[in-house]
């Protein structure tokens, strides 16, 4: 079996602020990339453990958030496991965006 792909995002808003902002939008990422489908996905605290599907083939993987950082651990079936690094980089792209991602002032 292959070594899961890790990556790691900092951020500097707190444990708490970044579960805000994840939670609702680990699902809107997901539909915002047409080949991807999110088949399970469980919050238990600052932990998520999920299931997606893409091309087929079914990836599962768990995110945790800190206080000043997410890890996210995919283990790719091998299929996917060719395109590690565009996975990679689109993880940690959209992961920024939603970290980043600043509230309306009202």
């Amino acid at each position: 079996m292959a070594a899961p792909l890790i990556v790691s995002i900092s951020h500097s808003l707190g444990k708490e602020e970044a579960l805000r902002r994840l939670r609702p939008g680990f699902t809107g990422v997901a539909a915002a990339l047409p080949i991807l489908k999110v088949e399970q996905e469980a919050w238990s605290e600052d932990k998520l453990e999920f299931q997606i599907s893409a091309l087929g083939q079914v990836a599962t993987g768990s995110m945790d958030v800190a206080e000043d950082h997410v890890r996210v651990e995919v283990h790719l079936p091998w299929l996917l496991q060719r395109m590690a690094e565009s996975i990679r980089g689109a993880i940690q792209e959209r992961g920024r965006i939603l970290l980043e991602h600043k509230p309306p002032i009202s």
